[in-house]
């Protein structure tokens, strides 16, 4: 493994000195919009979710790598994250799962990273200051500044369209079940299809499918996949939900939530650091249980505008929105992830509240 000095700056030009490993990029400089990620397991699965497209991501965890990967635990074929920082990087793999260690897996996928880095001062910086563009790697100080200086963040960029699949593509059911979902691949992850297959044969469709091509395949239920970006950026998804809206049921997770607040009018709005790991507690206003929930996501819904919306879901930390419903048009959402992949299984339900919805649909 090659190890060089390396160096972070921020926008703002905070410096972080540290090592660097992984994928090497020519110009020695990797730049991103700087996040952090509070999960204590599950790298793999947080580094292969492509909604961290455009990002850096910063774990807080102190020791990562220590069981290696493997391919049961792949997100994506293709991770999208832009780099990773670490505390320190574990010097074996140590795991009857392991099929490699994380540095090939990073120089497999031309993901650079950098350690030896104080997180805990990174991430309290993150906190008070927000996500912040900037750059790391191996060049001098001053390149690395200027680069940081013209990082760009999320805002404003449609993300989707360099993540979501080029072709369709068919998920068989696990299950035997008859039920045809179509699923909207906004940066989909792989443990949210095998939950989904669970219930269904699922067509997996590229983001610019139409309605009319989505109604031609004759779904039971369309869902709406998580995604990176800001999602004020991609407008062509609302308006697809709208002319689906109260002709098919429809679910949507993380940047689905989103896509189907926008459709039904409502607005988001970027958190100053956003939420990123497995142990956020959300409270099930239909039945007052509260779940510790896995989540990635930098931006927000205002629906409480909203006519004939129920707010279902409220995050325990900043009462932001964490899910909806639209009863009049067999419609849902959540902002947290379900799946998990990595974290807990507490909200796993919503799936089969998904499968009933559609099976009301039906009768």
């Amino acid at each position: 493994m090659s190890i060089q000095p390396a160096a972070i700056v921020l926008a703002d030009g905070t410096v972080f000195e540290g090592e660097s490993f992984g994928a090497s990029p020519a110009s020695g400089i990797t730049t991103g919009e700087f996040v952090f990620n509070t999960v204590l397991s599950g790298y793999q699965e947080v580094i292969s979710d492509p909604s961290y497209a455009g990002q850096i991501i910063t774990f807080t965890a102190p020791h990562i790598g220590n069981y290696g990967v493997n391919s049961t635990d792949e997100e994506s074929a293709n991770p999208r994250c832009e780099g990773i920082v670490v505390r320190e990087l574990s010097r074996r793999a140590s795991s009857w799962r392991a099929e490699g260690d994380l540095v090939s897996y990073l120089e497999q996928h031309g993901i650079a990273g950098i350690g030896g880095i104080d997180t805990r001062r990174l991430t309290r910086h993150l906190r008070d200051n927000g996500a912040i563009p900037g750059a790391f790697g191996t060049a001098s100080e001053s390149e690395l500044a200027a680069a940081a200086a013209s990082a760009p963040g999320t805002e404003g960029r449609d993300l989707v369209a360099s993540v979501t699949t080029a072709q369709a593509y068919t998920v068989p059911t696990s299950s035997g079940s008859s039920r045809r979902i179509v699923a909207l691949d906004l940066g989909i992850k792989t443990t949210i299809l095998r939950n989904l297959a669970e219930y269904g044969t699922v067509e997996v469709v590229p983001a610019s499918t139409s309605a009319e091509q989505i109604l031609a395949l004759s779904p039971d239920g369309v869902f709406v996949s998580n995604g990176p970006g800001d999602p004020a950026a991609v407008a062509h998804v609302p308006e697809t939900l709208r002319a689906l809206l109260g002709t098919v049921p429809v679910f949507g997770i993380c940047m689905g939530h989103q896509m189907l607040a926008t459709a039904l009018g409502g607005t988001t709005y970027k958190l100053p650091f956003g939420h990123h790991g497995g142990n956020h507690p959300v409270r099930d206003l239909t039945t007052n249980k509260v779940e510790i929930t896995s989540q990635n996501h930098n931006y927000c819904v205002d629906v409480d505008a909203l006519a004939n919306v129920e707010v279902t879901h409220r995050n325990l930390n900043d009462s932001t929105v964490e899910g909806f419903a639209c009863e009049e048009l067999s419609a849902f959402a959540v902002q947290h992830h379900p799946e998990a992949g990595p974290g807990p299984h507490d909200s796993r339900y919503l799936f089969e509240r998904f499968a009933d919805l559609m099976d009301r649909s039906a009768s």
